[in-house]
């Protein structure tokens, strides 16, 4: 059971492309907000969770995308889909 529970804050460096998910518990929440306000160079905003479980989801599949290319220009192996399947 969890006895907290959980808000996600994105963060973006200014001047980078890094962007940041991050899960806070709420009774920490106030604390980070301050802490984050001291550096002129960050920019945070608090997001529901359903926008963060999508922007989760957008980034598997970005790298589902990513991993395809490689598997493309051969730089990861891949394994037949039926080998898989005799796993489960």
């Amino acid at each position: 059971m969890i006895d907290f529970c959980l808000r996600s804050v994105y963060i973006c460096i200014k001047g980078e492309t890094m962007k940041m998910l991050v899960e806070i518990a709420d009774n920490k929440a106030a604390s980070f907000k301050e802490l984050i306000k001291q550096h002129s160079y960050v920019k945070a905003k608090t997001i529901s969770e359903p926008n963060a479980a999508i922007l989760e989801e957008i980034m598997h599949i970005k790298k589902a995308f990513k991993n395809l290319e490689k598997v493309k220009a051969g730089k990861l192996k891949t394994r037949p889909a039926s080998e898989l399947l005799n796993e489960l």
